[in-house]
């Protein structure tokens, strides 16, 4: 009896020691992630792990315990920071009244963060296209409100699509890092000129997307087509 009731009082000693690494395992995790964030939105993603291990106080062996690849880092910090501003986009576009002001405002809060975020712009940038990434389901779920909204109340041209309004910011998203340095507001009027052009007064319709022609998915090893005006000629080394 006497050993068990020992037992038993030593557990939650034991229990703490086994419990502390946890702990410091899970701060040194949010140091890295907090490091990586800050250094991924000045920087971008080319930057080195180790200036990151250095910011948030951990060794490399650290870093590379929690996240073995760059690639693994880059993506949570990503996922987090796309993950909140997706949802901060969708509550603004529900708050606000006005389809036509919602839509306008979800692209200044956007662009405003893409001179802030290196690392966002460049991860939406090769990734729009891409439906089943977590990110982007969201952010089209947040276009499709606003385009259904303004289309609703007369004030976006019928025949603008999602992949438009997705397209169009990464557009604009590559005008803000060309121009927010050297002249900072420039992008913000080149969204009202692309804002204007999807209002509904405009009545010429917009062109198709166009069909790859077969010369530019032919597999550049293959043989080179014959040209139109001799396919009916004969080779020279055929009999």
């Amino acid at each position: 009896m006497a050993e068990a009731e020992r037992a038993v009082a030593e557990r939650p000693e034991q229990t703490t020691r086994r419990r502390a690494p946890r702990v410091d395992a899970i701060r040194n995790r949010e140091a890295i992630i907090e490091a990586a964030s800050e250094v991924l939105a000045a920087q971008g993603t080319a930057v080195d792990v180790r200036e990151i291990a250095r910011r948030s106080g951990v060794g490399m062996g650290t870093l590379y315990r929690h996240f073995p690849k760059k690639e693994d880092l880059v993506q949570t910090v990503l996922r987090n920071e796309f993950t909140e501003w997706a949802e901060s986009a969708r509550r603004a576009a529900i708050d606000a009244e006005d389809p036509w002001a919602a839509l306008t405002e979800f692209y200044e809060q956007a662009l405003t963060g893409y001179a802030r975020q290196c690392a966002i712009m460049e991860n939406f940038a090769l990734t729009w296209s891409s439906p089943n990434l977590e990110g982007i389901q969201q952010l089209r779920l947040v276009i499709d409100e606003l385009c259904a909204r303004a289309t609703a109340a007369g004030l976006l041209r019928p025949d603008v699509t999602t992949d438009d309004l997705l397209l169009l910011l990464v557009s604009l998203g590559h005008a803000v890092q060309l121009t927010d340095q050297c002249r900072p507001q420039m992008w913000n009027r080149l969204l009202r000129v692309s804002l204007d052009g999807l209002r509904a007064g405009h009545r010429d319709p917009l062109p198709t997307d166009a069909v790859p022609s077969p010369v530019a998915t032919r597999d550049p090893a293959a043989a080179p087509a014959p040209d139109a005006g001799h396919r009916g000629a004969r080779h020279p080394d055929r009999r």
